[in-house]
């Protein structure tokens, strides 16, 4: 079996956020899709063991800024390669409160989608959390960031907790 080929499925970069009380987290993600158009429906990937499903489990809420293939690795690496348990992710980002309490990122993003959880499915090490859409927004008109763009233009590298991680 070549799980190479996992690879060709086309995939973005999502900055997944959500609340706990006065708290607030985000990280990085490439399992984001919508499930059905009535009502909008989200359907997000996150690891059990980060903070951002913690706090998503317990808020019932997240938020997804689609980021723009404007970001550098410097800004990646904050939400992608860092713990929220060690570090504040919004630090020196411009962001806003969403209509459900979660974080949106506004620098170089090209929309969000504003969600409250609906359903959940454990996926093992991942649970899939839907989310029914309350709050959509275009905010620039810069390219998504694709996951080939990260690895072919930005040399990334998958993060441990990532359902595309392989162990390479």
């Amino acid at each position: 079996m070549n799980l190479d080929a996992l690879f060709k499925i086309c995939y973005g970069l999502y900055i997944v956020s959500s609340k706990k009380g006065n708290k607030i987290n985000a990280q990085l993600a490439n399992t984001v899709f919508q499930i059905t158009p009535q009502p909008a429906t989200i359907a997000i990937s996150i690891a059990k063991q980060n903070l951002t499903h913690e706090f998503i489990k317990e808020s019932k809420v997240f938020t997804i800024s689609i980021i723009s293939d404007k970001w550098t690795m410097i800004e990646i690496g904050r939400f992608g390669f860092r713990s929220g348990r060690d570090i504040d992710k919004f630090t020196d980002c411009n962001y806003k409160i969403g209509k459900n309490g979660a974080p949106i990122v506004l620098d170089d993003t090209v929309g969000y989608v504003d969600c409250k959880v609906i359903n959940s499915l454990d996926a093992g090490t991942h649970t899939i959390f839907l989310g029914e859409v309350t709050e959509a927004e275009n905010l620039s008109e810069l390219n998504p960031m694709t996951y080939d763009y990260y690895h072919k233009v930005l040399r990334g590298k998958e993060p441990k907790n990532a359902p595309t991680f392989r162990g390479k």
